[in-house]
């Protein structure tokens, strides 16, 4: 085997993981995985990193600092998933350790996602199917679980990188204008493409009937939803957020709700993850998913494909194919 080892290198799963691409890696490596969908302890994820050449994180693994120091012949982090800020990737890149994540494949189940819970927030789907299930419904009635139409509103798209122009494209087929806020405009031709005006956030927030949040979590995006934003949307507005928790201040949300700022929403991510916020539960329009956005057989096993190939490349001594966009040596 060409690379670095004379003997074949440890490499350690923290969570469940498709079999493929275990298979894929097992060849090639001593694999030591966890096949249960509990994840490891801060003290057993520094143990297995200091017994590891690389390592397949999941984002409830916080791989900070003192962890990443107890690595000593670590070469890799590979985070199954687009997002990685449970990784300290300055103090890894610091260190010579590779960060890798998985981009380019889960934008078009994200945004497949988005627009579920788009429809169900606007058509009050949960609550009528709990509603349903508990055998309360009798027959129709006029005003019964009376939501809001899609066709032909504004939807607004915070952050129109892949995620969220997979959002805005599908969007056509419900004849919508798209209004879209984000760091730098799209070329000219890709607007048109996507019929979509770029805007600023504030203008965005108070023209959309449907607002959706796909920004990635920096030091500006952080808290870039809040209290002041909520009171800037519409009253017959809803909010999705698929994209990270910190983006939203959780808070404000269940106040803007309560208060009837805004009409409903639909949360996949969480500002403290996975703990929600006090009064979420009790919110007949707020809907709660369990981070899903990419949580389909076929994305799900593309995402561990290429975790396996940035694996191998580590291994076999060649730069990973996926290095997260802020790995700086």
């Amino acid at each position: 085997m060409k690379g670095w080892f004379r003997v074949k290198p440890i490499i350690t799963v923290t969570n469940m993981f498709p079999e493929a691409a275990l298979e894929k890696m097992s060849q090639h490596c001593d694999l030591r995985t966890n096949q249960t969908d509990q994840p490891p302890t801060p003290e057993q994820l520094k143990k297995q990193v200091a017994e590891s050449v690389a390592i397949v994180t999941y984002l409830s693994d916080k791989v900070s600092a003192d962890i990443i120091d107890s690595g000593n012949n670590l070469r890799l982090i590979a985070n199954y998933g687009a997002g990685f800020n449970n990784i300290d990737v300055a103090h890894a890149a610091k260190k010579g350790i590779w960060v890798t994540n998985t981009p380019g494949v889960l934008h078009e189940t994200t945004a497949d996602l988005t627009w579920a819970m788009i429809l169900g927030a606007a058509r009050c789907l949960i609550p009528s199917d709990r509603f349903t299930r508990e055998n309360q419904f009798k027959g129709w009635q006029a005003k019964m679980f009376l939501g809001g139409d899609v066709y032909g509103k504004t939807l607004g798209v915070i952050g129109c990188g892949e995620i969220g122009s997979a959002v805005a494209r599908r969007a056509l087929g419900f004849n919508m204008k798209v209004l879209y806020h984000n760091r730098k405009r799209m070329p000219e031709e890709k607007e048109r493409t996507l019929n979509a005006v770029h805007t600023s956030l504030e203008e965005l927030l108070r023209q959309s009937d449907f607002v959706t949040v796909h920004a990635p979590l920096t030091e500006q995006t952080q808290y870039l939803i809040g209290k002041d934003q909520f009171l800037m949307m519409k009253s017959t507005a809803y909010f999705i957020h698929t994209a990270r928790g910190k983006v939203v201040d959780d808070t404000a949300l269940v106040e803007a709700l309560k208060g009837n700022q805004i009409a409903g929403a639909a949360l996949d991510v969480y500002e403290n993850e996975p703990a929600l916020t006090e009064g979420m539960t009790e919110l007949e329009n707020l809907m709660l998913l369990p981070h899903i956005g990419s949580a389909s057989h076929e994305t799900r096993d593309r995402m561990a494909d290429l975790v396996a190939d940035n694996v191998l490349d580590a291994i076999n001594g060649k730069t990973p194919r996926c290095l997260v966009p802020s790995w700086k040596k």
